[in-house]
């Protein structure tokens, strides 16, 4: 993944600065050895580890401390002061952790310190099951399976996905990858050797069959079966397939795999004009990546605005502003009918000409291995707030699961990159002998061309939207509440104003 340049900024630390120059709980950034690092103080104590964000790079000298962490501005990473350890997603990967000693009202950071090891001293339950079968390696199986190896889970893990490419970094698909900025090399979440030296197991383009969750028994596609203490549904979600008239049009592709995205990077690459099926996140995104490598784009959808439903009008006014400014023709209040050579064919009769068609027209939880097994499915498979199911040691996370929500009552289903990693760092606490209930605030930002959207909270409907700032100047917080609430907040460059938000809705507020 990316990582921002080591610039030098602030003081030589290991030269040396006052204390009385560190504000209670504000990071000061500063170098040792060629290195950023910020140094910050609680109380007495100051603590020194690297200042970049080991998710995308993002600058932690503008994060926010709380307690004895430090949390990114951009994607809401959440990193020890003391150790370094990455401690929530998206982040999985440590920071350097530097020596700091006091010489009266000196400080001086010193060398790095031993990095973290895999494994976080925690207490283990006695009864913890011996194997445990992951099913599906995206973002919340993969992150299951290392947050029990970092807790000290011991038994076997076993990890299992259709997709041989598994497990890597989904939300730059339709974001930089494709867009051409951002290298094949950054998408694999780690090298293979590194489940090696996890100790897990990794059985990559296979399908399971059929589980028995009673047994905990599952049937792969060769016909074996094998048995397990745990298992954790991990399936994800399917793109929405469209049914579309016509044999000779340009081909349709839809957008989940790494693979999906390679094929609309070899098509984009001898095109000239792309028509882009709905106006989602992920259409939005493909839309502006495909801008990027100068296709002509149009973007057909049946609302009134582009992501209404989730950010409400004055947001969508935003984007679709956006996109046109850099080029995008909408038609919207407008589906399409099917194709025709050289073209897409709306409802009305009207012909777009086309090269290829992107469909980003919503996804469906994968849910048919839970439903042959039994399991209660309504909108995603059913679990307590433990992430459990009715049957005692099968879990279900990520986009097919569906759980009480700690703020809004009801059960929610949430389609989040951050939210199925924070699943799996939860699930694996659970199996690990930790029965604490899942609360994280949802989180997810969407890029479009150099605009950051952030979005902490989780709003299905709102009794009013409060807009503070310019949306226009490209500085605003939008707020949607319902009963007076805050439930949840929509920024663009106000990345404080959105980890405060978190906080706040993490303390109840």
């Amino acid at each position: 993944m990316s990582s921002e340049p080591q610039n030098l900024e602030g003081p030589d630390l290991t030269a040396g600065i006052p204390m009385a120059s560190l504000a209670e709980g504000v990071p000061l950034r500063g170098h040792v050895d060629g290195a950023a690092v910020i140094v910050v103080r609680r109380g007495d104590d100051v603590y020194a580890i690297g200042a970049t964000c080991s998710h995308y790079g993002g600058p932690l000298a503008d994060g926010l401390v709380v307690d004895d962490t430090v949390r990114c501005p951009w994607h809401h990473a959440c990193f020890s002061l003391r150790t370094g350890e990455a401690l929530r997603a998206p982040a999985l990967n440590p920071l350097v952790s530097y020596e700091v000693r006091r010489h009266g009202e000196t400080v001086l950071v010193g060398g790095k310190r031993d990095q973290p090891g895999t494994v976080r001293p925690r207490a283990r339950r006695e009864n913890a099951p011996a194997s445990v079968a992951i099913i599906g390696a995206g973002a919340a199986g993969s992150s299951a399976a290392e947050e029990l190896r970092h807790l000290g889970f011991q038994g076997e893990i076993t990890l299992i996905d259709r997709d041989a490419q598994a497990p890597y970094d989904r939300p730059n698909l339709s974001k930089d990858y494709l867009s051409g900025a951002a290298p094949e090399e950054w998408i694999p979440l780690h090298p293979r050797a590194y489940y090696e030296q996890l100790g897990v197991e990794l059985l990559l383009g296979r399908t399971v069959t059929s589980l028995d969750p009673v047994g905990k028994r599952l049937t792969l596609d060769d016909g074996t079966t094998r048995h397990f203490e745990a298992i954790v549904l991990a399936l994800g979600a399917e793109p929405v397939r469209l049914n579309l008239s016509g044999t000779d049009g340009p081909r349709v592709y839809y957008l989940r795999t790494l693979e999906d995205s390679r094929a609309i990077i070899k098509v984009a690459e001898g095109a000239r004009r792309a028509v882009v099926l709905g106006a989602s996140f992920i259409g939005l995104e493909v839309a502006a990546s495909l801008r990027a490598r100068n296709l002509d784009v149009k973007v057909v959808a049946p609302g009134a605005r582009p992501l209404e439903r989730v950010l409400g009008p004055q947001l969508g006014d935003f984007v679709r502003a956006l996109h046109e400014q850099h080029g995008v023709v909408f038609h919207l209040g407008s589906t399409a009918s099917g194709v025709a050579p050289g073209a897409v064919v709306l409802q009305g009769g009207q012909r777009l000409a086309a090269d290829f068609v992107v469909a980003g027209v919503g996804v469906r939880p994968s849910t048919m291995l839970a439903e042959k097994s039994g399991l209660r499915v309504d909108n995603g498979i059913v679990v307590n707030a433990r992430l459990e199911t009715a049957a005692t040691g099968v879990f279900a996370i990520g986009d097919s699961a569906r759980w009480p929500d700690a703020r809004g009552g009801g059960l929610v289903r949430i389609e989040h990159w951050v939210v199925a990693q924070r699943h799996g760092q939860a699930v694996a606490r659970t199996i690990a002998g930790e029965q604490a209930v899942f609360e994280d605030v949802p989180f997810f930002w969407s890029q479009h061309y150099d605009i950051s959207i952030n979005y902490v909270g989780h709003a299905e409907r709102w009794d009013a939207i409060e807009v503070d700032g310019s949306l226009e100047r490209r500085d605003a917080s939008v707020r949607y509440r319902a009963g007076g609430r805050v439930l949840a907040l929509a920024s663009i460059f106000r990345d404080r104003e959105s980890l405060e938000a978190e906080l706040a809705m993490e303390r109840g507020g």
